[in-house]
């Protein structure tokens, strides 16, 4: 999920170009790259759809079309590309990091959660997938925090705790307006971050 951060998208498709890239194939993932680079994100999406038409189990180029959704804000067909490739290739941790950061960009943060979880176990050493699960505990804090701030007993020592959650995921200039502890936190940007 340098696929998804907090702070932005971002993809983890040089991992994947390590493992089953191949000169033979550079050229179409660079076109595709290219293409999306370019802001051309339909015409990218097109030449992705044509190549995976003649190589279906080709991960590299699924996962780049996966982000090309995710690029296009196609949140729910992103889910369901990433969430396949999760079924064909159960042992590749990018798509479960990119997965928990489409999911936590719709607050959906238990279910990101345990997407990150999936990514940890199978590959320990995955660096982004360790601090987008961080940010993901501090956003479930924060739902915690709000929820505490029901309860008039507790308002007074959530509120600071609240306040810095905020402080962490807001921009500077929006700061003291997100500190405000009887609004409710807001996801501003997509959780997590994909290796590149």
């Amino acid at each position: 999920m340098k696929h998804v951060a907090f702070s932005k998208l971002s993809i983890a498709f040089a991992l994947l170009f390590s493992l089953w890239g191949s000169a033979a194939y550079a050229n179409d993932y660079d076109d595709v790259n290219q293409l999306l680079r370019q802001g051309k994100s339909n015409e990218a999406l097109a030449k992705a759809d044509a190549y995976i038409a003649g190589k279906p189990r080709d991960p590299q180029m699924r996962f780049l079309r996966g982000v090309i959704l995710t690029e296009q804000k196609k949140q729910n067909e992103a889910i369901a590309a990433f969430t396949q490739m999760t079924q064909d290739f159960p042992e590749l941790p990018e798509p479960y990091n990119n997965l928990a950061a489409l999911y936590a960009s719709q607050s959906k943060f238990d279910q990101a959660r345990a997407a990150l979880e999936q990514a940890l176990k199978l590959n320990p050493n995955y660096a982004t997938a360790h601090e987008n699960l961080g940010d993901v505990y501090a956003r479930l804090a924060a739902q915690e925090y709000v929820r505490a701030q029901q309860f008039a007993s507790t308002t007074a020592s959530v509120a600071p705790k609240l306040s810095l959650i905020r402080q962490i995921f807001t921009p500077k200039a929006e700061a003291d307006a997100a500190a405000l502890p009887a609004a409710p936190p807001e996801v501003r940007k997509p959780v997590g971050r994909s290796s590149k």
